[in-house]
């Protein structure tokens, strides 16, 4: 089973995209989906980073980000936690595998609801760790689970919410960095 501490990035990365093609996903690595997934993926990270740079502004998230814990090695953290063993590994797991086999058993309505909310249930260990409200993690990782659904669908390919998942969590992780430099 794939956890958040499997292994290195890049084994997390290669069994969670071996297990999506396994069940026969369409990840659109390829051209053309591989080109719009691209475009797509980059629409979506603009609107990404720009929502994250705007919502620097609210207190309430400014000491949330001045109070999270930067990792110790932080470019290891932007070069591969994030886009490798984070945004890739679960994009393969949630839009790769479990839409793939949620829209086979649920249909094309019911099946993206099934994986988003699979996707808000996975980052409950992670509020816990980090003292978020579980509720309110659940409900906009859900969200943005259906969200990053919606972008593989509508794009082809996989890579286009690969783009906007690395694109949230990397402007997230600057803008904490930035927050807590700004205050000390």
């Amino acid at each position: 089973m794939i956890t958040k501490d499997s292994g290195t990035p890049g084994v997390r990365a290669a069994v969670s995209t071996a297990l999506a093609a396994a069940v026969g996903a369409r990840l659109g690595l390829r051209p053309p989906q591989v080109w719009s997934g691209l475009r797509t993926g980059a629409v979506a990270a603009g609107v990404a980073a720009t929502g994250v740079a705007a919502l620097t502004g609210v207190p309430r998230v400014r000491a949330g980000m001045n109070s999270r814990r930067i990792p110790a090695d932080p470019v290891r953290w932007l070069a591969l936690e994030i886009p490798v063993a984070t945004a890739w590994t679960e994009e393969m797991l949630f839009r790769g595998l479990l839409q793939t086999v949620a829209v086979r058993a649920f249909g094309p309505t019911v099946g993206p609801l099934v994986q988003a909310g699979a996707f808000g249930l996975w980052h409950i260990p992670d509020a816990r760790r980090v003292g978020d409200p579980v509720l309110g993690t659940i409900v906009v990782t859900a969200a943005a689970g259906w969200a990053f659904g919606w972008l593989a669908r509508r794009s082809g390919s996989v890579l286009a919410p690969v783009l906007a998942h690395a694109a949230f969590n990397e402007s997230a992780a600057v803008a904490a960095m930035v927050v807590q430099r700004a205050a000390r």
